[in-house]
């Protein structure tokens, strides 16, 4: 069974990042969550970063605000996806300075990026890549998203009797 590795530079972010644990958990697919500092605790990241793959991990998910160094550190120490979640925090540029952090991602280290406090999606992306190899999470990706379907086509039939 896939597991995906959520973690978030403090516990000011877990509001934001708990939309990818729940999202995941939907999914049936294990998730280890931690806080994993890549300025508070460096030593506790390099260990993280190289080691999750042999912990069962498949995906990666890393929060952070601020300058938001978390994604890009990981992605450089890990042969797993990573998937950044700007976080928009209390120190930061509104936001900006975590999407830019995590966007902007030299040749060679790649750090799939989402939304500002986007880690709904991020949860969704890392179903999408665990489902590539996987029928029964592809199954629930695809049910997901068919539902997705049915609930904007009740909204427009909604809609159009209203009018």
């Amino acid at each position: 069974m896939s597991k995906v590795g959520i973690i978030m530079g403090s516990t000011s972010d877990l509001p934001v990042m708990q939309d990818a644990i729940d999202i995941l958990k939907g999914f049936d697919i294990e998730v280890e969550v931690d806080i994993v500092s890549a300025h508070r605790t460096p030593d506790k990241l390099f260990d993280y970063g190289k080691n999750a793959h042999t912990r069962g991990i498949s995906v990666i998910i890393a929060g952070a605000g601020g300058a938001a160094h978390l994604p890009g550190m990981v992605a450089s120490l890990s042969p797993l996806p990573v998937i950044g979640v700007p976080v928009k925090s209390s120190n930061s540029i509104d936001g900006w300075d975590s999407v830019l952090s995590i966007l902007q991602m030299p040749g060679g280290v790649p750090v799939a990026t989402v939304a500002l406090n986007g880690a709904k999606n991020a949860g969704i992306l890392a179903a999408q890549i665990i489902g590539s190899a996987d029928k029964c999470v592809l199954d629930k990706v695809l049910a997901y998203k068919e539902g997705l379907k049915i609930k904007v086509e009740e909204g427009a039939k909604k809609v159009r009797e209203e009018q």
